[in-house]
């Protein structure tokens, strides 16, 4: 369990959800995609901490991970798009909707080279990111689709609720905000539960930055917020949660919670003919497992990331949104600095800079909606006035 002894600031919070993203992604790499059992059998027991390629040197060709490098520290897709989603912020310093990402996050993923981790090479992030992110380029830079409309028809999966975690930071501690904003902004991405999944995770690290939050709070404003399946979801694995603390014990109940409402099936690599379907009764996988293994931890890092990560299936995702939320909710220094420094330097990114940058962003977007908020309430105190 964590013990929190401090207050942590918003620039402390902001670092450890990024880091702490970040940290649970490049540990989540090397075995997404495998069952639990698969996992402990290839690295004779659970996952600990950061780990070689599955099939070790083998990775340029084995299929179904070539040509990627994961492992040995390196990030995958879910970070290069958080990167990609807080440089935007860094553009517009106010907030963002699905326009944004027409108009910045498209340039940015295919006009400008940067280093890609799995690739071991500089590169456009168009090269890397996976099928249903390339999306948003076909159809807003080629297709000319209306961007609040482009998510439509695209697979339904965590591709957008991956990297929304700088939506809750910008607006930290209003996870009403969050939740608004992230289903905007990845109108132009997902559609379905993919988007709701989107507006529920920003609303869960918005919660998260509440000084004096929890586990348990976090996942009450994840409840009070998300509709149709992802509710339900995140309802039947958090209760199944809560009855351990231990995430050995969790992996197998957790995933028979949240079966029945992931479309992918049992077999990840094989996805059933109904999987990634829009529906009101169905949720991605990802986001109720975080949210469960944040409660199976008692929101300490390590046991939620590793917890995540041995579940295995998208266990980068999973580990990327329950890192983010264990590391808003007590700050840069619930990462372990074995992982994140070996990850910044495996990886080439400076993890810390980027939540530095998104925390003064923050800052001035909160002055700016004081400011509006303030107009707004003058000119409805005159307005009422007027109407008496």
């Amino acid at each position: 369990m964590t013990t929190v002894t401090a207050t942590p600031s918003l620039t402390d919070r902001a670092a450890g959800c990024l880091v702490g993203a970040a940290v649970g992604d490049a540990l989540g790499g090397p075995v997404e995609g495998w069952s639990p059992e698969a996992i402990a059998e290839r690295h004779g027991g659970r996952v600990r901490g950061i780990v070689e390629p599955f099939h070790r040197e083998d990775w340029r060709t084995a299929r179904p991970i070539a040509p990627y490098h994961k492992g040995d520290g390196h990030v995958t897709d879910d970070t290069l798009m958080t990167h990609a989603l807080i440089r935007v912020y860094e553009r517009v310093r106010d907030h963002l909707d699905a326009y944004a990402v027409a108009d910045h996050l498209v340039p940015d993923l295919i006009g400008t080279p940067r280093w890609i981790p799995e690739l071991e090479a500089e590169a456009l992030p168009l090269q890397r990111i996976f099928l249903a992110e390339k999306w948003i380029v076909a159809r807003i830079h080629y297709g000319h689709v209306d961007p609040r409309e482009a998510g439509v028809g695209n697979i339904v999966n965590c591709g957008a609720a991956m990297y929304m975690a700088p939506v809750g930071v910008v607006n930290a501690c209003a996870p009403d905000a969050a939740y608004a904003e992230a289903l905007d902004v990845a109108g132009a991405h997902q559609s379905s539960y993919g988007r709701e999944a989107a507006g529920v995770f920003a609303a869960a690290v918005a919660a998260a930055f509440v000084p004096g939050a929890t586990p348990r709070s976090v996942v009450e404003e994840a409840l009070r917020l998300a509709k149709d399946g992802t509710r339900a979801a995140i309802e039947a694995v958090c209760e199944e949660a809560v009855r351990y603390d231990d995430f050995e014990e969790a992996l197998a109940p957790l995933r028979a919670a949240v079966a029945p409402f992931d479309t992918v099936g049992p077999e990840y690599r094989s996805p059933s003919l109904g999987a990634r379907r829009p529906s009101r009764l169905h949720s991605i996988e990802e986001l109720p497992v975080a949210l469960g293994m944040l409660l199976v931890g008692g929101g300490d890092y390590r046991h939620t990331v590793l917890g995540a990560v041995n579940y295995g299936r998208d266990c980068d995702s999973i580990a990327t949104m329950g890192g983010a939320l264990a590391g808003a909710l007590y700050g840069a220094d619930t990462v372990p600095e074995e992982w994140s420094t070996e990850v910044a330097r495996a990886s080439r990114l400076d993890l810390r800079g980027p939540a530095e940058r998104l925390s003064a962003v923050a800052r001035e977007v909160f002055e700016r909606d004081a400011r509006r908020r303030r107009a707004h309430e003058t000119a409805f105190a005159a307005l009422s006035g007027a109407a008496r």
